[in-house]
């Protein structure tokens, strides 16, 4: 393995801190609740980031989302850039960026830049769907035809990833064009430009991405906190589909997990079923900011509604930190994931800060 490979893989593996049994990660929508503004919710988000730092979490993911009022993470390239400037080790990146709705030259330029503004710690993770609704999809992309772009995905991916290296074939109709930043200026006369570009992850919900990433041996990182019926078939098939590649002798995947730690159980599952009635109303076509717990107290959920509660909560970790911490380590020996990537769903931005310091304190992560 190269020099460039052996680096590239380190940035991507990570190292488990304290007692966690994994590398632990953030993954960031950038929520409104109620009563808030986005500018409230990007202010949480470089709260969270520095602590995240500070704590020795290993990276800090960005969802793209569109035309959701409690989401405010539709650019996550420019949120990168924000937080990128209010912190100075931490991992970041795109969780993801969902290519279909971009031109690949255009993400290219964007993370090129990214990489020159935070050099050596910049994530590319890339989705194939469209991280909204059609109609938005359809706006987003100018087309109704929703279903090719994500046929053309594995196409994108390769266009996308000759742009970042600057290395199409002879020939090629793109062959004279180049992202900049990027490599192309090392190779210029006169230039210094690092030829470093940010990994590429494969982000899914489903088998799809899960056996690309594998046989195009890339990390692939899985949406259990959406899906978690799907985590283990789709983590199986990443590993029997894994080629080892310049970037990964053998398989690496984190998983999205929701979990939220309070200081008090009951306070928890308040916040946790506000986050809940609000997935309630974005899956029955009325989406809105994160409501309160106390509108949420307040809901008369019909049995339908009850039901999906039921089912979405399931499916996420919360209590104390010492039960999230038991939920995140059972998790981790269910599914064999190489990290956690945690997302806290909560009204406030300091419910949120908190939960993250108090399972940083569960597992000795590092105070400073």
């Amino acid at each position: 393995m190269s020099a460039d490979a052996a680096d590239t893989t380190e940035e991507i593996r990570g190292t488990a801190q304290g007692t966690a049994p994994v590398p632990l990660s953030v993954l960031d929508l950038v929520t409104v609740g109620a009563g808030r503004t986005a500018t409230d919710a990007l202010r949480t988000s470089v709260d969270i980031a520095r602590l995240a730092e500070r704590r020795g979490f290993h990276r800090y993911w960005v969802a793209e989302h569109h035309s959701m009022p409690g989401v405010a993470s539709s650019s996550p390239a420019v949120i990168l850039a924000h937080l990128a400037a209010h912190t100075d080790r931490i991992r970041l990146g795109s969780g993801g960026v969902m290519l279909p709705n971009h031109a690949p030259l255009v993400i290219a330029e964007q993370f090129g830049t990214l990489e020159a503004m935070a050099p050596g710690r910049v994530d590319l993770g890339l989705g194939r769907a469209p991280g909204t609704d059609g109609a938005t999809a359809a706006a987003l992309r100018r087309t109704d035809r929703l279903n090719e772009g994500a046929d053309d995905f594995p196409q994108q991916l390769a266009e996308l990833i000759r742009f970042l290296d600057d290395d199409f074939p002879d020939g090629h109709p793109y062959g004279r064009i180049h992202a900049v930043p990027g490599p192309v200026q090392a190779t210029s006369p006169g230039g210094v430009q690092s030829a470093h570009r940010p990994p590429v992850w494969l982000l899914g919900s489903s088998g799809f991405s899960a056996r690309l990433a594998g046989t195009l041996g890339l990390p692939f990182a899985f949406a259990h906190h959406f899906s978690a019926q799907n985590t283990v078939p789709a983590l199986d098939l990443y590993r029997d589909s894994f080629r080892p590649s310049a970037v990964l002798d053998a398989p690496y995947a984190l998983i999205g997990v929701s979990a939220l730690a309070t200081d008090d159980e009951k306070e928890a599952r308040r916040q946790v079923q506000a986050a809940a009635l609000n997935m309630v109303r974005l899956r029955t076509g009325r989406p809105g900011l994160v409501p309160t717990p106390e509108e949420a107290e307040a809901h008369d959920f019909s049995p339908m509604e009850e039901e999906f509660v039921r089912s979405w909560n399931a499916n996420v970790i919360h209590g104390t930190a010492d039960e999230v911490r038991t939920g995140l380590d059972d998790l981790r020996k269910r599914t064999g994931a190489d990290e956690l990537m945690l997302t806290a769903n909560a009204h406030g931005g300091d419910v949120r800060l908190r939960s993250y310091e108090l399972i940083a304190d569960a597992y000795g992560l590092p105070a400073a």
